[in-house]
């Protein structure tokens, strides 16, 4: 099934038991978040939720409508989301592409382009102009914007579609860039340099040309999807959305600039952005689990609001996962599979596990043919659109499953050397990995699983160590001999047959490096059974694996936080200051107590 509003989808969600109504009167500062947070983090994504009253606000707010597998799967209109990249791969088989970008320009050139390319509205007035509000009329605080974490700089709108045109192609763009709510007619624009949306403004800016945007706030499923997906630029995110929907989005004109917007819409905001106009934007509770730190942006002047006669407001929540994002970053990674094996036929499958927030770990599944492959995919993906941000690869062999964590650690555990196994590389990194001593670069990880070739390096054979005491006396000699330590762990212990054994620890961190914590570890007799260690901050706990997984994707610099010694292995997984040659700020981990 597929829907032509948010007021279907919610409909359909309410008919299938996954939306929840919350009827007594809510906050929009806060209490949405918190309500949501719960929510998401309930076993399976929990419901999605209405809030029929908010406060200070005659519009109701809803949250968490992609937060499930099953719902994510209402939203793109399939039982399974595999059944979707299947329609993928059999438009690209059937007109094969050169290379990536050809193979998503092949979705809506193929066989029924008239079914995916974006209509005009044909009617008198679009449902997302019925109430029109221009010049003095304008107050976004309307709107119940949520204020999201409490080290907010305020609200922001989290779930927009921000429409821009090239000025050198007149292609369009559709992107999510959140913004913060500056006054009653101006917001930010929170354009990541990396992203199309920042590429069209320096167009605009180069040219010293006023820029016009339109902005939609709830839309059918299928297109708001569509502008979080990684499109090549030039490529027009409604004919995706047109392609998942199986027909062509309904477009309206603005009424105050010159840009066409889903017609369907429950809000638009229409406006410019001058070039050269910054503003302080930020902190905001990101998706990583950290705040953004702030920074300038452009300004975003609001010219006219519309909506529908009875709109409803659409927002998420993004934080530590799982949240809602994680669903949609699952949509994307099976989705855009067969359009990656068009230029990586090797790659069997990909999986990118939720604790490092899409963009800093995946696990790639290769058919190796010769040596040397494992590294030639890592230096491809690295190269590759937004695949290039990744922070960590770690390749296995095709007979193995991505997405079977305990396969691939066992397998980490069993064949993994330091010694051979490990390729380091530097280049452009997400903006918002903190983990890195410079902005939006930094080094990167490569870890090799796969089978050796011959024309390979060996492995090293790693030394015999005994069986490690138990969690008791580890404990014990851990405190005897490392003053600043508070606990430890035995990671994996029930595999005990493997070549790699992990001891996770937390330390109150002085002024001790990672080489001096490795040093220490070394003389600890009881420690002998362990060749690999990773050091935590002192509030973590050790029995949350997902945790542990989390703080290990985000908190290291693969360049600067593993210390070798021998053939023994510490990575640092704390906080960093300038002590550990971090000198930027390092942010804060999103809290509901602060």
């Amino acid at each position: 099934m597929t829907y032509n509003n948010l007021g279907e989808f919610l409909a359909a969600l309410e008919r299938a038991g996954e939306l929840k109504r919350i009827e007594t009167e809510v906050s929009a500062h806060l209490e949405i978040s918190k309500i949501t947070d719960e929510q998401s983090k309930s076993p399976g994504g929990g419901k999605a939720l209405l809030f029929e009253k908010v406060k200070g606000s005659k519009f109701p707010a809803a949250t968490n409508i992609f937060g499930s597998n099953r719902r994510i799967n209402m939203a793109l209109g399939v039982k399974d989301l595999e059944e979707l990249a299947g329609r993928v791969r059999e438009y690209i088989e059937f007109n094969p592409p050169k290379n990536l970008k050809e193979a998503i320009g092949a979705l809506p050139l193929a066989i029924d382009a008239a079914k995916f390319i974006p209509r005009a509205y044909k009617g008198r007035r679009p449902p997302c102009q019925e109430v029109v509000m221009k010049g003095d009329e304008v107050d976004l605080s309307a709107i119940p914007v949520l204020h999201c974490w409490p080290k907010d700089a305020g609200p922001f709108v989290t779930l927009p579609l921000v429409f821009t045109r090239s000025l050198v192609t007149g292609r369009r763009n559709v992107g999510m860039y959140r913004l913060q709510i500056f006054d009653r007619n101006s917001t930010g624009m929170h354009w990541h340099i990396h992203k199309d949306g920042s590429h069209y403004y320096n167009e605009y800016a180069k040219a010293k040309k006023r820029m016009p945007v339109a902005v939609a706030i709830g839309a059918d499923p299928a297109t708001i999807y569509s502008a979080t997906a990684p499109m090549p630029r030039g490529l027009d995110e409604m004919m995706l959305a047109g392609f998942i929907r199986k027909k062509p989005v309904r477009m309206a004109k603005c009424v105050t600039v010159d840009m066409e917007v889903p017609a369907e819409a429950e809000f638009v905001l229409e406006g410019y952005v001058d070039p050269g106009e910054l503003r302080r934007e930020g902190p905001f509770g990101d998706h990583t689990g950290y705040y953004s730190l702030a920074d300038d942006y452009p300004v975003f002047h609001v010219t006219a609001v519309t909506h529908r006669g009875n709109p409803v407001y659409n927002a998420t929540l993004v934080g530590r996962p799982p949240m809602e994002d994680c669903y949609l970053a699952k949509a994307t990674e099976r989705l855009f599979l067969p359009m990656l094996q068009t230029v990586f036929p090797e790659i069997k499958d990909y999986f990118f596990p939720w604790e490092g927030v899409f963009h800093n770990i995946v696990i790639v599944a290769v058919e190796k043919e010769y040596p040397g492959h494992a590294q030639k995919v890592m230096s491809g993906l690295w190269g590759q659109g937004q695949m290039s941000f990744c922070k960590a690869i770690t390749v296995i062999d095709g007979h193995m499953d991505p997405g079977n964590p305990e396969a691939v650690i066992k397998k980490l555990l069993t064949d993994f050397d330091p010694g051979t196994d490990i390729t380091l590389s530097k280049g452009v990194l997400d903006v918002l990995d903190h983990s890195s001593p410079f902005a939006n670069f930094g080094n990167k990880i490569g870890l090799d699983l796969t089978e050796r070739f011959a024309g390979e390096p060996a492995r090293n054979p790693l030394s015999k160590r005994p069986a490690p005491p138990s969690e008791g006396d580890l404990q014990s000699a851990l405190k005897a001999s490392v003053s600043d330590a508070v606990s430890c762990r035995h990671l994996f212990s029930g595999m005990e047959e493997v070549s790699n054994r992990i001891l996770a620890l937390t330390v109150d961190k002085t002024d001790k490096s990672a080489k001096e914590y490795l040093e220490t570890l070394c003389t600890i007799s009881e420690f002998d059974g362990f060749n690999i260690f990773i050091l935590y901050d002192p509030n973590i706990d050790l029995e949350d694996n997902s945790l542990l997984l989390w703080k290990l994707f985000n908190n290291v610099d693969p360049g600067r936080d593993l210390i070798s010694m021998k053939d023994r292995l510490l990575i640092d997984a704390c906080i960093k200051g300038p002590k550990d040659g971090h000198g930027r700020e390092w942010p804060d981990e999103l809290r509901f107590d602060h």
